[in-house]
């Protein structure tokens, strides 16, 4: 199996250096081993948006297809 020399380099020197080990351990420790709260907490609701109570007042602002004036000779069926 191939094995690079930078692979062969840092088996080498954590056989010789086993406190890197411990050093390596500390620092991922410090990044990554942590739970889903610790790493990303709730965001405070402090600054959340209220609902004001106008959330369903939405009035048309008068698009295309309020230009136009009802159909003068438009007839209903059975209103004759």
């Amino acid at each position: 199996m191939y094995e690079s020399d930078i692979t062969k380099f840092m088996r080498e020197y954590l056989r010789q250096h086993p406190e890197e080990l411990e050093s390596q351990r500390k620092g991922r420790a410090i990044w990554w081993d942590k739970t889903a709260a610790e790493r990303a907490p709730a965001p405070s609701m402090r600054h959340a948006p209220r609902a004001g109570g106008n959330e369903h007042t939405f009035e048309p602002s008068g698009g295309a297809e309020y230009t136009f004036a009802p159909d003068d000779n438009a007839t209903l069926k059975g209103a004759e």
